[in-house]
């Protein structure tokens, strides 16, 4: 750990930053779109925060008070992303973090909360404000010095703290005034490990049944998470991947809100996939994007993800449900040379909503592109191609 004199001596250096909860990518801001999209957006942040503010003042006369709901971090030796949100509670807390999403999304908020964090039980005391949604070089000029920092209107708190960390599995600890403190992993990936691997989750490893809207919308928002389905053979898939090379780190991204984000983690633990970070969007139809599109939340995260590890080459994993194709071949285009290879698993009729209508699979076409992909309907398919590619690409 950095250790520094007089009373901040082993604090760690730590700045809020503006995240895809409240920040737009150029010329995706709301003020940009038509008038009735603009008249339709006052209208549902109006209602959502009518809900929040009645939400919030049922819950003090329950005597909910707040409490942190904390996420995976991930980062490097010299720097790691801290996200946690805080919430109101009947101060009931549940060892299993896997709720039903419709429970997930109603959760009350605790905005503008004060958070106390650690990394290793060392304490946070210093906080620079940023203003940019990927990293950059700490500015001495804009630290504060404080033991403390305070969640955002929806209760989101996004850190960038700086520090001298081992690679491995860190916890992070979190903690609101009168409650214990709750803690999370925090993965350290070396500087120099070569090549990672950014995974979609819904219908890549995961049967969500995004296309068909129905079934997506049951899946997310009334099925038991520990009822849900894996694609078969993706977890064998995903660690002989990481017997490659035992440091190789696994980024997780979703389009689904960060409140079901337990649910999440649980199924990739349950069902045997490498762990490590989920990346995660926000509904809060508040921010400056109102809601981002699946499109943008993935493209930012991915963008994030190559300024966080400037020298590692990724192998991205998607479906071919949505638009995991064209987004994978523009990241291509924008980071020439960082793109090992591509998988995409290919939906079946069914899951496409489809059926028997059709006799092949509803395919959304890869756009032609240098970077090699690899196509197959389950983990076992795509292993005889893409994992002979990447073994020969280890070796050289």
């Amino acid at each position: 750990m950095t250790k520094r004199s007089g009373r901040n001596e082993g604090s760690l250096r730590v700045r809020s930053v503006s995240t895809t909860f409240d920040s737009a990518a150029p010329g995706e801001g709301i003020e940009s779109r038509p008038a009735p999209v603009r008249l339709l957006r006052r209208l549902i942040t109006g209602a959502f925060d009518l809900w929040v503010g009645l939400s919030i003042n049922m819950t003090g006369r329950l005597g909910w008070s707040a409490d942190v709901q904390p996420y995976v971090g991930y980062g490097t030796e010299s720097y790691s992303r801290l996200i946690c949100r805080t919430i109101l509670t009947d101060g009931r807390r549940r060892e299993d973090p896997a709720i039903r999403g419709i429970r997930g999304l109603l959760t009350v908020p605790a905005p503008r909360t004060r958070v106390r964090l650690a990394i290793d039980s060392t304490a946070i005391g210093r906080v620079q404000v940023g203003d940019s949604s990927v990293y950059d070089a700490v500015d001495p000029s804009r630290s504060l010095s404080a033991d403390s920092v305070f969640s955002d209107r929806s209760g989101y708190l996004d850190l960038v703290a700086e520090h001298r960390l081992t690679p491995g599995v860190h916890r992070v600890s979190y903690q609101v005034r009168g409650r214990r403190p709750v803690d999370a992993p925090l993965y350290i990936v070396p500087g120099q490990t070569p090549v990672g691997v950014i995974s979609d989750v819904d219908d890549t490893i995961m049967i969500s049944q995004v296309p068909n809207h129905w079934k997506a919308a049951w899946n997310l928002l009334l099925s038991d998470p520990h009822r849900r389905s894996s694609v078969p053979g993706m977890a064998v898939l995903y660690n002989r991947i990481r017997d490659l090379d035992p440091r190789m780190p696994f980024f997780y991204l979703s389009a689904s809100p960060w409140n079901v984000e337990g649910s999440i983690r649980g199924f990739i633990r349950d069902h045997g996939f490498p762990a490590g970070p989920l990346l995660l969007r926000d509904l809060d139809p508040r921010p400056k994007t109102f809601v981002p599109s699946i499109v943008q939340h993935k493209m930012e995260f991915i963008h994030q993800l190559m300024a966080d590890f400037p020298k590692m080459r990724f192998v991205l994993m998607g479906d071919d449900g949505q638009s995991d194709p064209s987004t994978f071949a523009q990241v291509v285009r924008q980071y020439p040379g960082r793109v090992l290879a591509i998988g995409i698993r290919q939906l079946s009729p069914q899951e496409t909503g489809l059926g028997t209508l059709v006799k092949r699979t509803a395919t959304q076409p890869m756009p032609v592109t240098e970077v090699p992909v690899f196509y197959g309907t389950t983990g076992a398919n795509l292993m005889r191609t893409l994992l002979p590619y990447l073994r020969r690409c280890a070796r050289i």
